[in-house]
């Protein structure tokens, strides 16, 4: 029996990275998963990578900085499964590395609309919804960068202590209502994402193994599966009497 059997779960940022591996994950623990995303290729790809392992998913495009679409995915999936019982709010971006008096309000703008705008977006439906049934799981995705600062990074760093910040008033406000609001805080994660930054930070001198493995504690950045499994488990009954948690899943990053 899965850690989320029976359940239905709905991912945002599925058609790669951590997102994908999360769908995958929810899936391969019990769950009906909803894959969300606006590259509608990588989407799909995860959705028939779900049925392909005897899974049941379902894929949706849905720009999460836009409150009528995050509505109309939340809608799309109570219609096809009838709840939502937990949501991963996975959608982000990285930006430019810059320093902050060079930072464009175009960047900074379009980083807090993803990733921040979307996030709080997105939990404002999710909610809603789950207050219907009584209850559910929500897990944001913020990073190491929502606990700490990274010179060069101001609008993401700003955009992610934003999610964690909601995420903690979040589980405040519903958890009397049988919701429980937590956010994972990945480390180096072995993404395309972590390659953009690396390509940036070093002039494409340094991938993201040679940047960052030794940052870390651990001796290694960690891949997609690892932040999926911290995701499902928060999501999931084991989690009962957590909520309100900023969780690094970094490999010892922020003890330094």
């Amino acid at each position: 029996m899965g850690l989320v059997d029976g359940k239905v779960a709905m991912v945002t940022g599925a058609a790669a990275g951590i997102g994908r591996a999360t769908a995958l994950k929810f899936a391969g623990e019990g769950a009906r998963v909803v894959v969300s995303d606006i590259d509608i290729e990588g989407g799909e790809e995860t959705a028939r990578m779900i049925a392909d392992a005897g899974g049941q998913a379902l894929f949706v495009a849905c720009d999460t900085s836009d409150a009528d679409q995050i509505d109309a995915l939340v809608a799309k999936t109570v219609d096809t499964y009838g709840q939502l019982d937990c949501a991963c709010n996975n959608a982000g971006i990285e930006g430019k590395i810059m320093p902050l008096v060079d930072q464009t309000m175009d960047n900074y703008d379009r980083i807090m609309a993803v990733n921040a705008r979307g996030t709080f977006l997105c939990m404002k439906a999710e909610i809603a919804q789950m207050l219907k049934t009584g209850g559910g799981a929500i897990v944001n995705l913020a990073s190491v960068a929502g606990l700490i600062g990274f010179p060069g990074l101001s609008p993401y760093v700003a955009s992610k202590h934003a999610v964690n910040g909601m995420t903690k008033n979040a589980a405040l406000e519903y958890g009397k209502a049988g919701i429980r609001i937590n956010s994972v805080c990945p480390g180096g994660i072995d993404t395309r994402m972590l390659d953009s930054l690396a390509e940036q930070a070093t002039q494409g001198a340094q991938d993201s193994h040679e940047m960052l493995d030794p940052l870390h504690p651990i001796g290694r950045i960690g891949v997609p599966d690892e932040v999926a499994g911290a995701i499902v488990w928060l999501s999931s009954p084991a989690a009962s009497f957590v909520t309100g948690i900023n969780m690094p899943v970094d490999g010892g990053f922020v003890a330094q």
